[in-house]
Formats: C-alpha cells, structure tokens, sequence
C-alpha cells in the first residue's frame, strides 16, 4: 500500500509539473480515480473472457442449458471466481460453501462482477490519498477518466508536429534543406524511435497534451566545420 501511496504522489507530481509519466493502467482505474461508477463494459473491456463467461451464465435462453444440466455444463459448483491475477477466491464471504445452482445464477454473476470491478479499491484508494498531498482530489470528480489519463501520462504518441513547436533555431532557418531532411528522417521514424529522440534531447518520454504547457525546448544549431588543407 506504501507502494500505490507512492504512485499517486508521482502522479501528482506530473500534474503540478506538466511533466507525464509512461503509465499503462486500466481504464477502470482511471474512472475509479474520478470517482465514476463501474459496470459490466469496464470488465468486458479488460477481461474479455470473464465477462463473456458471466454473460453466458446469465443468459441460458438459447444455449440449451436447462435446470436440470446446469452442473453438467457450467464448470463452476460454488460462489468462487478467478481473480485479476488468477487465483480461484470467494465472491462472497463463504461462498466456497455456497452452491452455484439454476435458480441463484443471476446473483452470483452479480457478486463475481461486482468483486472483479472492485478487488483494487484499496489500491486505488491508496493512489488517491498518495495523489491527495499534492493537489485537492475532489477536483478529480470533474475529471473524465480520459482528461485525468492525460493530465498524467501526457500524448500517447509523439507526433512530428508536435515536436516541431519544440524547437528553436541557432544559425539556421526553418526553410534550409537540412531542416527540411532532418523532418522527413523523423517522419519515417515509428513511435517507439520518436520517442527515443525526445528522450535525448529533452530527457522526457511523454509530451503533454497541451502544447503551452510544455517550456523546455531542444535547440537545432548550424555547425560549420572547418576543413583543414594538408
């Protein structure tokens, strides 16, 4: 729990910073940092084949599964899911003692969808009381995940464009050939070798997704080499 405490202080601190972290969360994480509620399509959107599993027991209309062959074609016998990281835990408290039958099925697909969209909460907590000593988190509620993902992670890709509101010139002008070769290499670059680049020169690996925001500027200079005669 330090640990996720911690993250949210980083988080944070991009934010105050205009400085992104290379983050890859779940998008339901970024949704329970603002505070916004879950539902089934957050799960399908992670753990495809969970909520394809739940939705089958659910809906039996057409599967030719009937009260009487419940148990010999669903797998299950109790209240017990597999969690984020594999392991087969109770849904509910005892529900290892809990018979999963024809009739409560729609109870325990609610019980195990509500455990998968919350068995991080303490985590997220955590993150959030991290993220609490460095900005007010209420603030977050008028966030969308999708704002909140950017504020801290910054553009996902890093575009040529971008990178030239970046630069500034030192002896040489936009319009000379060299620049133009110097763009068109870094267009046939991918994301993954722009982003290198970027760390090179700016010592960052995000870009944030507004461009006012970013002040630290790389510097292009014309270098005239002298050629010596023997």
């Amino acid at each position: 729990m330090v640990q996720f405490r911690f993250l949210g202080i980083l988080m944070a601190v991009a934010i105050r910073t205009k400085k992104p972290l290379d983050l890859h969360l779940a998008p339901w994480v970024w949704k329970q940092l603002c505070s916004m509620p879950l539902g089934g399509l957050d799960l399908e959107e992670v753990d495809l084949l969970t909520y394809r599993t739940l939705q089958g027991i659910l809906h039996l209309e057409n599967s030719g599964i009937t009260e009487d062959n419940f148990h010999v074609m669903i797998p299950l016998d109790s209240f017990m899911a597999h969690s984020a990281d594999g392991r087969l835990v109770a849904v509910v408290p005892g529900g290892q003692n809990i018979s999963l039958t024809f009739a409560n099925r729609t109870e325990y697909v609610e019980k195990a969808l509500d455990y998968r969209l919350h068995e991080m909460d303490l985590q997220v907590a955590a993150v959030r009381e991290g993220m609490s000593t460095i900005i007010p988190v209420p603030i977050l509620s008028l966030l969308t995940a999708q704002q909140l993902e950017q504020l801290v992670c910054g553009l996902p890709e890093v575009s040529v464009e971008m990178l030239k509101k970046l630069v500034r010139y030192r002896d040489i002008t936009e319009s000379h050939q060299i620049i133009a070769w110097f763009w068109q290499s870094l267009e046939e670059f991918t994301n993954e070798e722009r982003v290198l680049f970027l760390r090179f020169v700016c010592g960052r690996s995000r870009l944030p997704s507004n461009p006012a925001d970013i002040t630290q500027k790389f510097q292009i200079i014309k270098v005239d080499r002298v050629r010596s005669s023997i």
